[in-house]
């Protein structure tokens, strides 16, 4: 596909207003799971308490029953332990001291999405998994940092990128962002990293304007970048078995200075 042939939105002042609502009760429950998240907890214990969360706030879990090639998530949250990358399914299985856990969150509200997610640590994490933890969390960053006025989807890519490698860990390719406003995913889409030749009309190098809404989100792993989708159909996880970290915020391209809509308190 064409950079041409993208169908961008953007947004109005008033749309953003109405974002900001939806990408505000996002950041409050993703705040709120730090006090939940500990040893012996169930992800679907964990994922009860976001569904609750959301409801009570007025806005509706955007995960629960999105389709994808006629599967049905039946989740308000995808919850990814350790080698899990995303996606992960809330069910029976019980945290442990010394693992990390990712919470991803959408939110609808008012018409309009907001889609974040963090990974926390269980109790007590090994040094690596904390540096995993950091960098994928800076890559973050640097990648928003790229997300202004006039710059490309790629500027953005190779931040990611260029950062996560350098510090010796890498990043998953199968898995993107994405464009986000009226719908949960939206064109454009977001890759960590510059594609190859062969794949850049798969992920077309869009340029950044003003009112673009966007899903930024470093999935980095600490060992290859190779990923298998478990027999769920959903849960996507690290080839090799090593831990995994994926951080997200919805940001909005405002002038030199990227709206981060999902921040957390």
């Amino acid at each position: 596909m064409a950079v041409a042939d993208l169908n961008i939105s953007t947004l109005t002042a008033d749309e953003i207003v109405k974002m900001e609502k939806a990408c505000r009760i996002v950041a409050d429950v993703l705040n709120h799971m730090k006090g939940f998240v500990k040893p012996g907890v169930t992800t679907g214990e964990l994922d009860a308490i976001v569904e609750d969360f959301i409801l009570t706030r007025g806005g509706e879990p955007a995960f629960k029953g999105y389709e994808v090639d006629g599967k049905v998530y039946p989740s308000s949250a995808c919850i990814s332990i350790d080698e899990e990358v995303v996606h992960g399914m809330p069910g029976q299985r019980a945290l442990k001291e010394g693992q990390i856990v990712t919470v991803d969150v959408g939110v609808r509200y008012d018409g309009y999405y907001g889609d974040s997610a963090f990974t926390y640590p269980v109790g007590e994490i090994s040094t690596e998994k904390q540096r995993l933890l950091d960098v994928t969390k800076e890559s973050l960053r640097r990648g928003i940092e790229q997300a202004v006025d006039g710059n490309r989807v790629y500027d953005i890519a190779k931040a990611v990128q260029t950062y996560v490698e350098n510090q010796g860990f890498s990043v998953v390719r199968e898995l993107v962002g994405h464009g986000i406003g009226r719908h949960l995913h939206e064109e454009p889409p977001v890759p960590n990293f510059v594609p190859g030749l062969l794949h850049r009309s798969r992920f077309p190098n869009a340029k950044l304007k003003n009112g673009m809404a966007l899903a930024i989100e470093p999935m980095v792993n600490m060992g290859l970048f190779h990923v298998h989708t478990a027999s769920d159909g959903w849960t996507v996880y690290a080839a090799d078995g090593k831990p995994s970290a994926h951080f997200e915020h919805t940001i909005v391209i405002d002038g030199t200075t990227p709206k981060i809509l999902t921040a957390m308190e």
